[in-house]
Order: structure tokens, then sequence, then C-alpha cells
């Protein structure tokens, strides 16, 4: 028995190690297919610069090219697969380079100074719309046929089909510009002027005062496919075995809905979950762009229009790293979860 263990116990490492070197191969491959296709983007840092110094203070063509060539100390011209050779040197070093425009001032320090803001709206957001989803999806599968049932799942098919950046769009002009609820301009932003970080009262009100609108977007966004999922996962559940003989058994129906129904119905969720961490940083950028929440996702948005090639690679790097491990841990968190996994590997 003890050598059945430590044979599966290979397997199951093995399996594992198989997952990992291939999420790497595939973080690797994204990471040179985002190189090149930057590059084939139409203009250049320099040639953008260029046009702001005409268009904004009246220089010539060539007074501009030759303010920007003594700012800008980068060679365009030098042959691509070089500069993708540097690249992978510094990346394997962990360096993601300098900014083109702001200059001196390195990738990691931009993802270190803006990538919290992200985490922070779109992770508050996440865990209020996972923790409603499940019990709303849960109250219509119990209730299902009813009044409460009809009137959920419209709202949640409409909210779940309808993209976010619209939904973020329609809370800027109607609250903020129709009628006026919040002070859109007020919240621009990840932080008021003056107030310092820290665990006061303070900061924590200023911080969710900025993200709320970002953090009320990502929830009405998201909350309509989590309600649906457990919905569907709950009665599904419901018509289970060992659903019928618990209620056999005469067994409390709390301990039914939660130990038995609920436990087993939340598993295909927690993957789900996992999976939507990994997009957290990529889901951000129309929203922040929106509501100017100057989080990792604002910083990509801009670089794309300033063609800051360093800065666009560090935060694709960052986005393929969150997505291909969160579905990495996803399938060793379900695995974790749900037994009958971990006894198909085994086998």
């Amino acid at each position: 028995m003890g050598k059945l263990k430590r044979e599966l116990r290979k397997i199951a490492e093995s399996v594992i190690l198989k997952r990992f070197l291939k999420s790497i191969f595939t973080i690797l491959v994204v990471v040179t297919l985002t190189f090149f296709i930057i590059r084939l983007m139409p203009s250049n840092p320099i040639q953008i610069y260029i046009n702001q110094l005409i268009s904004q203070y009246g220089m010539t063509y060539e007074e501009a090219k030759t303010f920007a060539a003594s700012l800008f100390s980068i060679d365009l011209n030098r042959p691509i697969i070089l500069q993708y050779l540097d690249f992978l040197k510094n990346l394997l070093k962990g360096d993601l380079g300098v900014s083109f425009l702001s200059r001196g001032t390195k990738v990691t320090s931009i993802i270190k100074e803006f990538l919290p803001w992200t985490l922070f709206s779109v992770g508050v957001s996440l865990l209020i719309s996972f923790t409603l989803g499940i019990i709303l999806g849960m109250l219509i599968a119990y209730k299902r046929g009813g009044v409460i049932d009809f009137i959920i799942t419209s709202l949640a098919s409409i909210l779940s089909s309808i993209p976010n950046y619209l939904i973020g769009i329609m809370i800027l002009v109607f609250l903020g510009v129709q009628w006026r609820i919040v002070p859109i301009e007020a919240m621009r932003g990840s932080l008021s002027p003056g107030v310092k970080p820290g665990f006061t009262l303070t900061f924590i009100k200023d911080v969710f005062f900025h993200a709320s609108m970002p953090i009320l977007t990502y929830v009405i966004s998201t909350i309509g496919s989590w309600i649906l999922t457990m919905k569907s996962s709950t009665l599904s559940t419901l018509g289970e075995d060992y659903v019928m003989v618990a209620k056999a058994r005469g067994l409390k129906e709390s301990r039914i809905t939660f130990s038995y129904v609920g436990r087993n119905a939340i598993l295909p969720l927690f993957t789900s979950l996992t999976i939507s961490l990994g997009f957290i940083v990529g889901g951000s950028v129309l929203i922040e762009s929106i509501f100017v929440y100057k989080g990792i996702g604002w910083v990509l948005w801009s670089s794309i229009h300033s063609r800051d090639y360093p800065v666009m690679q560090g935060v694709f790097l960052i986005i393929t790293i969150s997505v291909i491990m969160a579905n990495f841990l996803a399938d060793l968190l379900y695995s974790r979860l749900d037994p009958r996994i971990r006894t198909s590997g085994g086998e």
C-alpha cells in the first residue's frame, strides 16, 4: 500500500512539473510574440514625440527631430533580432528596462507604483461580486420557478451580456455628468494630493473614494455570471444521489444546504475565481482609462498611445504571467478540492 502511494505521488509530481514547464514555455512564446507585435504598430515613440513638438511648440521637423534625438537614447534602427536578444538577456536578470518617456525611470518601479491600485480595486470588486453571486445563485436555485428566480435570473443575464466598459461609460455619463450624483472630477487618480499612505481612516476613506466607481463597474459587470453559474451548479448538485440520501436520513436542511449542496456546488466557481484573478491586470485597461483611475491598466493605455515599448512589454509580461499562472493554480486547486480529480490523475 505504501509503495502504491509513493508511485501515485511520483506520478502527481511529474504531472505538476509538466504543467509548470508548459506554463513557462507558454509565457516565453507570448512574450516573444508581444515583443515583435508592438514593434509592428504604426509610428514609434520618437515620431510621436516629434509630432507633439511640432503641433504644440511650432517647431520645424528638423528642430523637433534634433531635440527628440537628444532626448531619446535609443536606436530603433538597430536590427530587431538584436533588440530581442538584449531584451531576453535583461529579462533573465529581472531587468525590464527603462521607460522611453519617463527618462531614468525603470519599468519595474512604474509597475510597483501603479500595480497595487489595480490589485486593490479589482480584488475588492471580485470578492464582493463572487460572494453576492454565490448567495444569490443558491437563493434562486432553491426558489426556482418563482418571481424572485425570474427577476434575478433576468437581471443577471442582462448584466452578464453587457461589456464592462459600456457599463463604465453609462455610470460616468448618468451618475457623473447628467445627474451629478458623484463628483467624477474629484475622483480622478488613485489618491488625493496631500494624503499620506498609512493605516489611517483618512487614507482608507480616500482610497475607497477614488476606487469606488471602478469597483462599482467591476461588480455590476461580473456579478451576473457568478449568479448564473452558481444557480446552474446548485441545481445540478441538488439532483445528486448523496443529497437524496442525506434528506432520507433526516438531516437538517441547513446542514444539507451548506455541507452537501453548497460545498460541492461551489467547486466549479473556485476554479473560475482563480482564473479570474489572472485577468485582474488586463481587465482594468478600459475601466481605469474611463475613470482616469491611475492603476496599471491606465499605465498600459498611456504607454500604448505613446508607444513606450519597455513599459508596454513590462505590463504585458505581468498580464501573461498572471493569466497563465492562474490557470496553473486553478488546476492544482481543483485537484485538491475534488478528490475525484486526484483519483483520475493517479490512475
